[in-house]
């Protein structure tokens, strides 16, 4: 039994069947048309609602809202098995399952009532809304600005590299309140692209990861009802740092799945292709780096898997998320290549998903901070524990 094996034995049946519905799905729904979304600079909205109909949006919505009310783990093991296939498309579904989680167990009750059977099907498409054109990894530099009039808030400001926020219709925005007070002055307010006061900016040409949905928008004298403050200041900053947590773990995971389907295809075609009279597999230094880029994926999925646990027992995993995006952040990327490597020439080729893969990979090392990021967040961790 392998590290994968083990991890997904302790979870109960029901995860597991949906890990592996999951499995299939990118298999038979995304795999055949990854190459042609890129190509044709395409956002699968039909791909995603037929996810949600698959239940795999609806992984920790909690039961009585007609979700599974499964773990984060199960989370995680979803995403990183359709990133195998294709790491956009896999982030943008987590990013609506977490959108909708944060809205059935955070929002009023009529607006559950209202939004949420629309995520469900996947005719609504949920988001977070965190980044802005002068603030990305300085969360707290954000300057949406949230004022408190009668009724409700009005919102002002600017969102950028949102994921889904091309098509997305609820966005789980933050804002601040009060410039003075920074982080403190920080809220959650549900944004609905059908107000009055929103305007959505083109899609983003990411390269290699056009699925992602990347987008913005603007809000202009934008009413958010009272209902609408999902957290008040101070606790909206407080409840993304918690999240992060979980978004750094996630995203570590899917590289995982990317860096374990590149070996799949590298370890195959080296073995079915000869040159000068023996296989490419048996050159010891081709070799050695696809074992080298196979005890990382070993590595990497302990980091990743370990912070996913404390997620679940509700401890602390800034440290083990950090660690398990910074450790994807600086290995993929080069081990994919080696895998491009070990195939030629060939391992450029669309038909293979390795440069997609090559492409996200990168983009990873930015998602929910950066590389520099976590050696700012484990160094400060480092300070602490060897204090005099």
């Amino acid at each position: 039994m392998n590290l994968q094996e083990q991890f997904d034995s302790t979870l109960c049946a029901g995860e597991q069947a949906l890990i592996e519905r999951a499995r299939r799905f990118a298999l038979e729904r995304v795999a055949p048309y990854a190459r042609q979304w890129e190509e044709e600079r395409h956002f699968p909205l039909e791909a995603l609602r037929e996810a949600c109909a698959e239940g795999l949006a609806s992984i920790e919505v909690p039961a009585e809202h007609g979700g599974h009310g499964f773990g984060y783990a199960t989370k995680m093991r979803i995403a990183e098995e359709i990133a195998r296939i294709d790491f956009a498309f896999a982030f943008s579904l987590v990013n609506h399952a977490n959108a909708m989680a944060r809205i059935a167990r955070a929002a009023p009750a009529a607006l559950v009532a209202r939004l949420l059977p629309r995520l469900r099907t996947g005719e609504l498409i949920g988001c977070t809304a965190l980044t802005e054109p002068e603030a990305g990894s300085d969360f707290a530099a954000i300057r949406t600005l949230a004022r408190k009039v009668e009724g409700g808030w009005l919102v002002n400001g600017e969102k950028t590299w949102i994921t889904n926020g091309a098509a997305a219709g609820a966005f789980i925005a933050f804002a601040q309140t009060d410039p003075e007070k920074g982080w403190r002055g920080i809220c959650c307010i549900l944004i609905e692209a059908e107000r009055a006061g929103f305007l959505r900016e083109p899609a983003l040409a990411v390269q290699g990861a056009h699925a992602i949905g990347a987008g913005g928008f603007r809000l202009h004298d934008y009413f958010a009802p009272d209902e609408a403050l999902l957290f008040p200041p101070g606790e909206g900053f407080k409840m993304a740092m918690t999240n992060i947590n979980g978004a750094r773990t996630y995203v570590a995971a899917m590289c995982a799945g990317m860096l374990d389907a590149g070996l799949e295809h590298a370890v195959r075609y080296a073995n079915a292709r000869s040159a000068f009279g023996q296989k490419i597999i048996e050159f010891q230094g081709l070799r050695w780096k696809l074992v080298d880029a196979a005890t990382d994926l070993e590595a990497l999925r302990l980091l990743a898997y370990r912070s996913a646990r404390l997620i679940d027992a509700g401890e602390d995993a800034l440290e083990a998320a950090a660690h398990a995006k910074r450790f994807a952040g600086e290995r993929v990327l080069g081990h994919l290549d080696a895998c491009i490597q070990a195939m030629g020439a060939n391992g450029l080729l669309a038909d293979y998903p390795l440069m997609r893969h090559m492409t996200c990979a990168k983009l990873a090392a930015y998602t929910d901070g950066s590389t520099e990021i976590m050696n700012e967040r484990l160094g400060k961790a480092l300070i602490e524990r060897y204090r005099q």
